[in-house]
């Protein structure tokens, strides 16, 4: 029998310039928004909890109850007590349950850390082992640039894929189904992926922005934060590009806020969230119309969803409770699922899966893993594989064209940043 366990110890530190110079510039882990965040330094891990494809369904569940073991059991010295602080951990979950992509929560040996101008350092280590020495800040590397083009789910095929997609919906089989599509392309060898992480982080700040596993985004979504027992959720569905000045920027908002399509399609997604969350709440309640939330490239329709965790889950548990909802998926959730795997080309991996950090007190942040791309490296000499993702929602009176131009916007963080 494996008596180990997890020993942490956290301590409060002096202003860090840049969390993630201390971050491991291949395979950066971090989550940040606003400045705020936590950062893994170097690449040790004493807990690695990983959930291959082969393990049947409910990865998240099985997750869920790895991690309640593991927290349990951990001796946690946090005089701290902020966000983030004390035993933490980040994780990247498949979107689809039969996805040939793991499910991966990493437990890593060093975390900086930072909450409304206070900063620390987290240390973790099993109860046999030592803990791992502070690397220190990292230069980081030259700049890089990146290319990508069409994916195995080309323009015109999206298009087609769209078409059929409103066939369903119009023959009755379901409501709503979210369509995306890929690019793929390549980095250099030994690139600084720290520089995209920074870009997106700065260009995007009201965004999580998360490295995870070779998965890099900021995603304008939040799946749910439970702190203290109080669980939130921001819903997103309904889109529209930014105007190129203030007139036309005007005119986009007032065009996304009376749109009954886009109306429709973001009460789908609502009360997808309302409805998984209740079982796990009490005083549960969302405002009664969408706000419009300004992006640099876009508008969206938004609701802020609140309520009290009523049972003893955790974030983990209210994750695999909520994915997919409507917004990523469609509705009804099982008949959108089938559609996805038919009309589209490829496994989605983790795009559109949950990505955040969870801790020992079950607390964590967890947004949908949008505006993202999935890094495979090759080696130290061979060029990093990258596949980029965006998607749009299909309701009755989706329009084809409308949709691909959709999911061009969605792209541009990315591609942006890789250029």
């Amino acid at each position: 029998m494996n008596t180990t366990h997890l020993v942490v110890e956290t301590r409060e530190i002096d202003p860090v310039e840049d969390l993630l110079a201390y971050a491991d510039p291949a395979h950066p882990l971090a989550w940040l928004r606003r400045g705020d965040g936590i950062v893994a330094a170097g690449t040790t891990s004493p807990l690695v909890i990983r959930i291959p494809a082969d393990s049947g369904a409910a990865r998240t569940q099985l997750i869920a109850e790895a991690w309640r073991d593991t927290a349990t059991s951990a001796q946690v010295d946090d005089p701290v007590d902020l966000p983030g602080s004390g035993l933490v951990a980040f994780g990247a979950f498949t979107f689809d349950e039969d996805s040939t992509a793991d499910s991966v929560l990493l437990v890593p040996a060093l975390v900086f850390g930072r909450h409304r101008g206070r900063y620390w350092r987290t240390r973790i280590r099993s109860s046999i082992g030592e803990f791992a020495t502070d690397p220190g800040i990292r230069t980081y590397g030259p700049h890089w640039a990146g290319t990508v083009g069409p994916g195995l789910q080309t323009p015109q095929d999206y298009q087609d894929s769209v078409r059929q997609a409103l066939e369903r919906i119009a023959d009755g089989e379901l409501s709503k189904v979210v369509l995306a599509r890929d690019l793929t392309g390549s980095i250099p060898a030994g690139s600084d992926l720290r520089r995209l992480v920074r870009a997106l982080a700065t260009e995007y700040p009201d965004t999580w922005t998360f490295s995870v596993d070779g998965l890099i985004g900021a995603s304008p979504e939040t799946l749910v934060t439970v702190k203290n027992r109080t669980v939130t959720a921001r819903v997103l569905a309904g889109t529209i590009g930014r105007g190129a000045d203030a007139d036309a920027d005007t005119a986009a908002s007032a065009s996304l806020a009376s749109s009954d399509k886009d109306l429709d399609e973001h009460q789908y997604a609502v009360q997808s969230v309302l409805a998984s969350l209740r079982p796990h709440t009490r005083a549960l309640a969302s405002s009664e119309q969408p706000f419009l939330l300004k992006l640099p490239n876009l508008f969206h329709l938004a609701t802020d969803v609140e309520g009290e965790l009523s049972d003893g889950g955790s974030a983990l548990d209210l994750v695999g409770a909520l994915h997919p909802t409507a917004a990523v998926a469609g509705t009804p959730t099982d008949a959108a699922i089938e559609a996805i795997r038919e009309l589209e080309p490829f496994d989605r991996g983790r795009y559109a899966g949950p990505v955040g950090w969870v801790d020992a007190a079950g607390n964590g942040e967890w947004a949908i893993a949008l505006r993202c791309a999935q890094f495979e490296a090759g080696g130290d000499t061979e060029a990093i594989a990258v596949t980029a993702y965006a998607g749009a929602g299909i309701v009755e009176g989706s329009d084809p064209e409308t949709e691909l131009l959709e999911t061009r916007v969605k792209f541009r963080p990315v591609v942006d940043a890789l250029a």
